[in-house]
Order: C-alpha cells, then structure tokens, then sequence
C-alpha cells in the first residue's frame, strides 16, 4: 500500500450559503485546489450558513434585500460588477440582471443535507447555485427546489413531501446558528482538518497549500502514533 492511499484524508468542512456569490465562486477555485492535489485524499463536508437570517422564510423581493442591506439598488451594481468579473475568469456565470428574489436557503441547506447522505450533496449545491446566479431561478418556490432535486438524481414525490414537511428545518437551523457563534462571520469559510481555518474566496493556489499543511501534519501525528 502506497503512502498516499494509507494516509488519513484531509477532512474539509466548507461553511458556505448557496445565495452568496462569492461561495459560488470559492466552490469552484476548491475544485481547482484540489485537483492541485491529486495524491492526498480529501473528505469534504457542505455546512449550512445563513447569510441573511433576517430574511423570512417566503423570501423577499429583490428590490427590497438591496436596498436594505446596501442602502440601494444602485450602490450594489460596483459589487455585482466585480463579482460577475471574478465569476468569469473562474468559468462561472453569475448573472445578477436575472435575481428578482432573494430566498430564505433553510429548504437549499435541507436539500443539501439529504443529498450529502446519497452521496452527492456538491451536485446537489451546485445545481442550486446554478439555478439561482446564472439561471435567475426562484429559489422560494416549490417547484424550483424539486427541480433542482430530480436533476440530482432524487424522486419529485419524495422530496415533495420532505419540503413539505419540518424533516431536518431545526437541524439546519441549529448548525447554521451554531457557526455564527462559533465565530464565522464571512463565507466561504474553508476548515482543513479541524485545524485551519481559511475564510474568503481564496486562490486555488493558497487553498492547495493549505490542503497540503494540514495533510504534512496528519501525516506526522500518524507516524508518531
């Protein structure tokens, strides 16, 4: 058994919101970090954010987010602007012409967390952010998220009926609540390891090294054990 495959998997929790540009983007650049590190064994684990709490759970227009978290609609097209650049030059479409809601994300983060048991809860976050940034889809809506949930391989009735239901909504709650206090204030925040904590969108560059940090000193503790 070759050194790679017997070494413990770096595990990466990424605190992230699925209507938080820069999320959508870090996503992408941890894909290029990790295809920087092909030899080391990775385990990553989507947790839930809520970016705007305040926000009630039918969602609110557009119009109305901008303007009471930026002053006005005017003041974030500079920010729409960098972020559809950044958004670009990583292969991503992020089309911020087509956003008229601004949802509540408790139903994204229990779709991703029932997709995180079969397997595929990155597909499944992003199909979600897909749909939101470059498709302008209605994420409040039923239909939208069922949708988003049979592209990932789910059955409509299924999920339907866990929609529809509480299953999972304190959960999601809880956890997103419980990275608040445990002090992130800005998303993505990347968590390698249990023991580095990387916030921002950062360079796949700078997130590889931190993959290849963390596994060294896995690494070390395993040979010393």
């Amino acid at each position: 058994m070759s050194a790679a495959s017997s070494a413990k998997p770096v595990r990466i929790d990424v605190v992230s919101d699925v209507v938080c540009p820069w999320c959508f983007i870090g996503k992408r650049r941890l894909e290029k970090a990790l295809a920087l590190k092909p030899e080391i064994p990775v385990e990553i684990h989507w947790r839930p954010y809520f970016l705007n709490d305040w926000i009630p759970r039918e969602g609110m227009s557009r119009e109305q987010y901008l303007t009471t978290k930026f002053g006005s609609v005017e003041r974030y097209h500079g920010i729409a602007q960098r972020v559809g650049m950044a958004a670009k030059q990583e292969g991503l479409v992020y089309d911020s012409q087509k956003l008229s809601n601004q949802p509540n994300t408790t139903d994204c983060h229990r779709l991703i967390r029932w997709a995180a048991e079969r397997g595929n809860a990155a597909q499944m976050k992003q199909r979600l952010m897909e749909m939101y940034f470059t498709e302008g889809a209605d994420l409040t809506k039923r239909d939208t998220l069922v949708q988003a949930a049979v592209d990932c391989g789910f059955d409509a009735a299924q999920v339907r009926a866990d929609l529809e239901s509480d299953k999972d909504v304190e959960a999601v709650t809880r956890e997103a609540q419980s990275a608040k206090e445990a002090g992130i204030e800005g998303v993505p925040c990347y968590i390698f390891g249990g023991m580095l904590a990387v916030s921002g969108a950062q360079a796949p560059e700078y997130l590889a090294d931190a993959i290849q940090r963390v596994s060294d000193e896995q690494n070390k503790t395993q040979a010393a054990e």
